[in-house]
């Protein structure tokens, strides 16, 4: 997860600056992990919970954001993953 959400990162900072195809090559690279992610079957419990980050995912990047979701809420929800990440690498 915490790969994939620095993938997230990587599309949102390359959005700020108005590189679109960067930010969509970033968002795909996010996605292939994500699904990925799910077919591993020790994530048999988390498929649902996973299925509906990219769901999500792509309704903030392609669709019309109807579920309200910013870029600050983005990088909240990843953060945990990346801190964890690096709390079990002991840095």
């Amino acid at each position: 997860m915490a790969n994939i959400g620095t993938d997230v990162e990587r599309m949102l900072n390359w959005r700020k600056r108005g590189k679109l195809q960067n930010s969509e090559n970033a968002l795909l690279r996010a996605l292939e992990l994500l699904q990925f992610t799910i077919q591993d079957p020790k994530n048999a419990r988390r498929r649902k919970e996973l299925g509906r980050i990219k769901e999500l995912l792509l309704d903030y990047f392609y669709g019309d954001n109807k579920y309200g979701y910013t870029d600050q809420a983005w990088s909240q929800y990843f953060y945990f993953f990346a801190f964890g990440a690096a709390r079990a690498r002991g840095l």
